[in-house]
C-alpha cells in the first residue's frame, strides 16, 4: 500500500510591489493555510510604515506568522529567521494546516531549504567597528578588506553585497578562519525542505515601477518621517539593519542634513526600484522557482498557482 504523499508548503515571492500578500491570503483561504513572512524588514516591531506589513484588512482572517516580534536595535539573522520559521511550519501543520510561506528576502527562504554553516555568535562590538568603516569609507572599502583577507570569498561577492561581505570580515575577525573553506559544511536540510513550492510572481516591469512610485509617496504622506524620528527618539540605532532599508536610510539622511525631502524621496523610489531588479534576478537563479505572470491580486494568476500545486504534489 502506497503513503499518502505529504502537503506541500507554498512559498511565494517576487519582487517587492508585485502582490504577494494578496496571493498568500488568496491561497491560505482556500486551501486552509496560515501565514510566514520572510520579509528581512517586516519582523521588526516598530517599523511599519515603509514595510508594507499586512494590515488586519489585508490579512482577511488569515493567522500571520513572524511579523513585528523582533527589537529594531537587534540584528537579526537569515539563520534566526530560518530557524523560527521551521518552528512555525511545524506548529501548523501539527494544527493540521498548509503552511504558506510569504517574501521577498530570496536570502532567508534560501537558508531555509538549504542551511548554513553553524556561524558564530555575533560579536556587536565588531559589527558596530565594521559598521562604523562603512559608514566612513563606504562599500568598496569593505570590498577591498575582504579581498585581503579572503580572496576566494570575494571572488564570490559583488562589491556593492554589502551584507555578505560583512558576514564574511565578521566570520574572519572573529574565528581567524576563512569564510570561504568552510562555507561548505552545512547543516542538513529540515525533513521538510523538499517539500517546499516556489511561487515567483513577475509581473510588468513599468506597471511595476509605476506602482513603487506611487507607495513610496504614499509612505512619505502617511508620516514616515514622524515613525523615524519616534524609532529614533526611543533609541533605534539608525545605522542597524532595521533602518538600513530603502525609505528609512534616506530618512535618516534627510534628519542628519546630507539630503533634501525631495531627494529623499526620489532616491527611496530608485533605491526600491532596484531593489525589485536585485529580486528579480536573485530569483532566476532558483531553478526549480515556477513563475507566476501578473500581479498577486490578479485572480488569474490564483488559479493558476493552484492549478500548478496541484499538478505538482
Amino acid at each position: 500500500m502506497s503513503e499518502t504523499p505529504q502537503q506541500p508548503i507554498v512559498a511565494i515571492s517576487g519582487p517587492t510591489c508585485s502582490g504577494k500578500t494578496a496571493l498568500a491570503v488568496g491561497v491560505a483561504k482556500r486551501l486552509g493555510g496560515e501565514v510566514i513572512n520572510f520579509d528581512s524588514v517586516q519582523v521588526y516591531s516598530g517599523i511599519k510604515i515603509a514595510t508594507a506589513k499586512p494590515s488586519v484588512e489585508e490579512m482577511d482572517g488569515v493567522p500571520h506568522h513572524l511579523i513585528g516580534y523582533v527589537d529594531p536595535n537587534v540584528d537579526f539573522t537569515a539563520a534566526d529567521w530560518a530557524r523560527d520559521a521551521g518552528e512555525k511550519i511545524r506548529e501548523i501543520e501539527a494544527r493540521g494546516k498548509l503552511a504558506v510561506l510569504v517574501g521577498g528576502t530570496g536570502f532567508y527562504l534560501r537558508t531555509l531549504r538549504k542551511p548554513l554553516f553553524e556561524s558564530p555568535k555575533t560579536d556587536e562590538a565588531l559589527r558596530l567597528r565594521l559598521k562604523d568603516i562603512h559608514a566612513r569609507r563606504g562599500n568598496d572599502h569593505l570590498y577591498r578588506m575582504l579581498r585581503r583577507v579572503d580572496a576566494a570569498a570575494a571572488e564570490k561577492f559583488e562589491a556593492n553585497d554589502y551584507v555578505r561581505v560583512m558576514r564574511a570580515l565578521e566570520h574572519f575577525f572573529q574565528t581567524g578562519e576563512r569564510i570561504s573553506e568552510v562555507r561548505h559544511e552545512r547543516a542538513e536540510p529540515p525533513e521538510f525542505a523538499s517539500r517546499i513550492r516556489l511561487f515567483v510572481l513577475d509581473p510588468d516591469r513599468e506597471s511595476l515601477y509605476e506602482k513603487i512610485n506611487l507607495r513610496t509617496e504614499a509612505h512619505f504622506h502617511a508620516g514616515l518621517i514622524d515613525e523615524v524620528k519616534h524609532l529614533l527618539e526611543s533609541g533605534v540605532n539608525q545605522y542597524g539593519n532595521a533602518l538600513g532599508a530603502h525609505a528609512y536610510r534616506r530618512v535618516c539622511e534627510f534628519l542628519r542634513g546630507e539630503r533634501t525631502l525631495e531627494s529623499a524621496i526620489e532616491k527611496s523610489k530608485q533605491d526600491v526600484r532596484n531593489y525589485a531588479k536585485r529580486q528579480w534576478t536573485w530569483f532566476r537563479k532558483e531553478e526549480d522557482a515556477i513563475w507566476l505572470r501578473g500581479f498577486g491580486s490578479d485572480k488569474n494568476v490564483l488559479d493558476e498557482l493552484l492549478t500548478r500545486l496541484d499538478r505538482r504534489s
